[in-house]
Order: C-alpha cells, then sequence, then structure tokens
C-alpha cells in the first residue's frame, strides 16, 4: 500500500466521483483510477460500486475509510514534525555534563543556541562520568561534557574546550589569603571536605604523600554547592577545579608543586548521525574562543 493510494481513495470517498476526485488530486483519471484497482487487488475486494451515475463505497470500503483516513493523517503529522525537526522546530537535544564541571563557562554557548535555535528543546543530565558515557553509546545523550583524564570507547569522538587548573578553597580569612598559591606540602594538617566525585583523588592522594603532607578528612558529599557552603562556614578546605566554584566570595588559590590541570571535552559517538540540534550545537560550540568564554 503506497500513501497515494490512500489519498486517491479517500478523495473518491469524499467526492463519489472518480473525475472530481483525479482533478482534485491533480492526476489523470485512469492513473487514479489504476491506483485503486491495485490498492482493491492489495485488500482483497472492491472498495467501491461503480455506477453510471452513481459511485459509492462497498462494505469493504465503508470499514476501511477511517483506518486509512488515520493512516493519512498520521503521515502527515509526521512529515510536518520530520519538517520541523529539519527547521530546528521543538527538536530534541539531550546534553551530558559530568558533575564536577561548572556552569559558568558553559552557560554562554546555552545561551547562544537559545538566541540561535530558540526551537531546540534542551535536557541537561548531570552524572558521574561512567554513566555519561554509558548512555552517550545507548544513544540517550546526544553529546556529554567530559572532563579528563578518562578512559573514553574507541567509538567516542572528542574536541577539547577548554583546560582549567585546580584549585584549592579554603574559608575567609585563612592563612592562604595571603599567599598568591598554594603547595600540596602547606596543606599539612588541614581540615579537609571531601569531593567524592572528584576525579583526582588518587592522583591528589599520592601527591599528598609524596609531600609528607597528611590532611584530615571531616566531612564528604557528592554535592558540590554543599562542600563550598561548608568552606564558607569556615568548616575546612578543598580541592577543585577554578571553574567550578559557585560563590564569588569563596577565596581559593591555585595548587602547586606540582600544578594539577585538566581538560575539559566535548564527546559525541563516531560514525553516528547527527541530527540537526546536534549539528547544530557542534557548530556554535566549534565558534566559541573558549580560551575567554
Amino acid at each position: 500500500m503506497e500513501m497515494h493510494q490512500v489519498r486517491y481513495f479517500l478523495a473518491v470517498s469524499e467526492t463519489l466521483n472518480f473525475t472530481r476526485a483525479a482533478e482534485a488530486c491533480n492526476v489523470t483519471q485512469p492513473s487514479l483510477t489504476r491506483a485503486i484497482q491495485k490498492l482493491e487487488d492489495e485488500l482483497g475486494g472492491l472498495l467501491f460500486n461503480r455506477e453510471r451515475n452513481l459511485t459509492h463505497l462497498t462494505d469493504l470500503g465503508r470499514m476501511m475509510r477511517p483506518r486509512l483516513e488515520r493512516i493519512l493523517a498520521e503521515a502527515e503529522a509526521a512529515k510536518s514534525e520530520a519538517k520541523g525537526l529539519k527547521k530546528l522546530e521543538n527538536a530534541p537535544l539531550n546534553l551530558g555534563l559530568m558533575c564536577t564541571i561548572g556552569t559558568q563557562r558553559l552557560i554562554g554557548l546555552i545561551a547562544a543556541l537559545r538566541r540561535q535555535a530558540p526551537g531546540v528543546r534542551l535536557t541537561l543530565a548531570e552524572a558521574v562520568p561512567g554513566t555519561l558515557i554509558e548512555r552517550l553509546m545507548e544513544g540517550t545523550l546526544d553529546c556529554a561534557f567530559v572532563g579528563m583524564p578518562i578512559d573514553l570507547p574507541d567509538r567516542c569522538e572528542s574536541r577539547t574546550l577548554y583546560e582549567e587548573r585546580y584549585v584549592v578553597a579554603f574559608p575567609p580569612g585563612h592563612r592562604f589569603e595571603k599567599q598568591n598559591a598554594v603547595s600540596f606540602a602547606e596543606m599539612d594538617g588541614e581540615p579537609y571536605l571531601w569531593r567524592m566525585n572528584c576525579e583526582f583523588t588518587d592522583h591528589f592522594n599520592g601527591v599528598l604523600e609524596g609531600a609528607h603532607a597528611r590532611i584530615n578528612v571531616i566531612y564528604q558529599t557528592e554535592r558540590e554547592e554543599w562542600i563550598q557552603r561548608m568552606i564558607l562556614a569556615g568548616l575546612g578546605c578543598s580541592f577543585m577545579p577554578e571553574h567550578l566554584v559557585l560563590f564569588p566570595d569563596l577565596p581559593t588559590r591555585v595548587l602547586i608543586e606540582p600544578e594539577v590541570k585538566r581538560e575539559v571535552k566535548l564527546v559525541t559517538v563516531g560514525g553516528r548521525r547527527h541530527s540537526p540540534a546536534l549539528a547544530a550545537f557542534l557548530r556554535l560550540a566549534a565558534r566559541i574562543d573558549w580560551r575567554g568564554a
């Protein structure tokens, strides 16, 4: 069954006249007649009783009419939705964000997407890296922002957006406030708030051990906001990416000896066809000067 056969059948059902139906469908009457005969062959019976001055639906035709009307309506709706998607009208875009990546460097990209493609319907999912990559491979995410270092599957493609240093955040009035930077060795004896989703925990532990610095972990949580609120309340210090800082009054200094950095990448699945919304988003990301974002 082809859609033009359905349209021709419904036109004849409406007009009960093959000539007027052919004119309405902008085809010749023989072409319309052949298409309906082919549809009758496929359905196994006559759809119309053809008389010289009177054409009317058979029992099979009356039974098929509402079904074929629904088929045509669904087809037209699908076509309309496809056109809208191509024009980025109500086009879905599912982005993944690693939970330790701050918003301040990415919000400009989201705002630019809104200005240039206001019809895109954005969903932002926050998770740990393993979950993001799993959902990306499954296809429930279109792309993901990930802070390296993590191992990506071979099928993944990534582009580096920006690099950021790690800092130590501490309470206002702390002795670190008088310094330009803080070494790992100077963390010895400090009360520490453990960010449970930090991807550099093992590295930090190794560096602290090598610097003969022992920190005192007093609280731990997955919530970055809670960590920073507790620091502002004077409860301790914590290591974090410099662009993760949520509060302008939270004091930080760059970690040194050694300095620690990470790259924030935008990850997609190689070889997978991009939706119009994702293609537009990737083009925007490529045009942004991330050094000053």
